[in-house]
């Protein structure tokens, strides 16, 4: 099996969610009997697994999406070491001094988003420099135009997942970040959320 293929198999199902073998060809640019042969190479590693959706009279689809395995092999920054460090925190300073954390790295994300961002007139402008700025931390982020009036900033991974999961301050966090960095004339809402079991976070961008 082409590694070069099924890491872009994997790398379509992480951003885009669940797929038909059709559809990944597509984009792939490959046959979809080559995408069938490599998934079922995939899930017998354990890395996609399937399910079949009727769509009324014909044969039911087949839709691909990764395993719990397949997720882990994208980058999770470190989890256990924050998890770690979040439940010493909070063993030795309680939940004020873990809010002093979240704080000070809020603080510090929030300089350095603003140096980025400085200057930048265009929301669709800010929002994909921001996107862009998600990307390089590891969030698998990009921008897209809501077809309204906003954006959506879509995060398909999360690197500090773990942490956030023991510690939802640091979503609340980020939001307010975004919020401060994009500038008082926007609003941002977080409209999907990966800790309330969608499969990604997702936020609507609007000049107010």
């Amino acid at each position: 099996m082409s590694e070069q293929t099924a890491d872009a198999i994997l790398q379509l199902l992480k951003a885009r969610g669940p797929l038909p073998a059709k559809t990944l060809a597509g984009r792939l640019a490959i046959t979809a009997e080559g995408v069938r042969q490599h998934l079922a190479k995939l899930e017998a590693a354990g890395l996609v697994s399937h399910s079949d959706v009727a769509q009324g009279v014909g044969r039911p689809k087949r839709i691909w999406r990764l395993s719990a395995r397949g997720h882990g092999r994208f980058p999770d920054g470190h989890s256990q070491l924050m998890l770690d460090m979040v439940t010493a925190v909070r063993s030795e300073f309680g939940d004020a001094g873990l809010d002093k954390l979240i704080a000070v790295r809020e603080k510090q994300m929030l300089k350095s988003y603003g140096e980025r961002l400085r200057g930048i007139g265009d929301l669709g402008a800010r929002v994909r420099a921001l996107a862009a700025l998600r990307n390089e931390e590891g969030y698998m982020a990009e921008a897209r135009a809501d077809g309204k009036d906003g954006f959506l900033l879509i995060e398909n991974h999360c690197p500090i997942c773990a942490a956030a999961s023991a510690c939802q301050g640091f979503c609340r966090s980020e939001l307010d970040v975004f919020r401060r960095a994009l500038g008082p004339d926007v609003c941002v809402e977080r409209v999907e959320h990966l800790l309330s079991g969608a499969r990604r976070c997702a936020y609507r961008i609007a000049p107010i």
